[in-house]
């Protein structure tokens, strides 16, 4: 385990030690970090208004996709899982398609363009319901909802592969033996052999869900720009990118990494403590 353990503490553990030190710090990329204490930290929850927007938009955008992406990664997995084998590649492909392809961000800008031609403009002005078309991307009250919505269609990812491949190890005879055991329905089956089964596979989809949803950017800066108006769709890493490589003010940016690091390692926990509970 060595080689692995030496790359995973020079590329992963010494970047994350070296973020929390350098947050309590002045830097500038310029200068030599200068040692400034909690200032940063107090900056950012006393002063930093913008912050306070982005922590709000991340959680609640969180709470929204989080679960519901995990859950559906699951029940799709669970029922291709029940498919032949060819039609069940097929349909792996199709679900997991999205999350893999290139500009996929174009297709939603078509769909919410703020003018005529824009399909959700032109569908309802068809319909009578508007008369006027709406600018989707940069109304306030829009934003957020079309972003979850787009990140949901997104979410069918590297945890959906892990769910059809997690499904695919449970011992088949695991259920004939719940079977005598007094197991009467697919629901029973779920809950104490298939879930309990694939316990590894749930704890990485969760882990990959809270990245996913508390790391959430790409989405924020294609559909509603950098910055958004009001920062309606500012989020953490957003904050981040805009302090750490337009700003260059190392040190505020490492304390929002440091925030945003307790913040899925504290989910995390709470997950992993769910998770536990499975088939109890």
């Amino acid at each position: 385990m060595s080689p692995y353990m030496l790359l995973f503490a020079v590329f992963t553990v010494l970047p994350v030690v070296m973020s929390v030190i350098i947050s309590f710090t002045y830097f500038n990329m310029l200068q030599f970090p200068r040692f400034i204490g909690w200032q940063n930290y107090s900056r950012l929850f006393l002063e930093d208004d913008v912050f306070l927007i982005a922590i709000k938009n991340t959680i609640l955008f969180a709470v929204i996709t989080g679960p519901l992406s995990y859950i559906a990664c699951f029940v799709f997995a669970w029922i291709i899982n029940d498919l032949r084998p060819k039609l069940r590649a097929f349909m792996t492909l199709i679900f997991y398609a999205p999350s893999i392809s290139g500009n996929v961000y174009f297709l939603w800008q078509m769909i919410f363009s703020g003018d005529r031609y824009g399909i959700a403009n032109g569908f309802l002005i068809k319909m009578g319901v508007l008369l006027d078309p709406i600018q989707w991307l940069k109304t306030e009250a829009y934003i957020m909802p079309i972003i979850i919505l787009v990140q949901l269609w997104l979410s069918l990812g590297t945890g959906f592969l892990a769910f059809i491949a997690g499904l695919q190890t449970v011992d088949k005879t695991l259920y004939e033996a719940g079977a005598v055991d007094g197991i009467k329905n697919r629901w029973q089956e779920l809950w104490y052999i298939t879930l309990p089964s694939m316990k590894p596979q749930l704890m990485f989809g969760a882990v990959i869900q809270i990245t996913s949803s508390l790391a959430i950017a790409d989405v924020s800066i294609y559909l509603a720009g950098f910055p958004s108006v009001n920062y309606a769709a500012e989020t953490i890493v957003t904050h981040l990118i805009d302090f750490g490589t337009i700003r260059f003010e190392m040190g505020y940016a490492s304390a929002i990494a440091t925030v945003l690091f307790t913040l899925m390692v504290g989910t995390n926990l709470v997950v992993q403590r769910l998770l536990r509970r499975v088939g109890e």
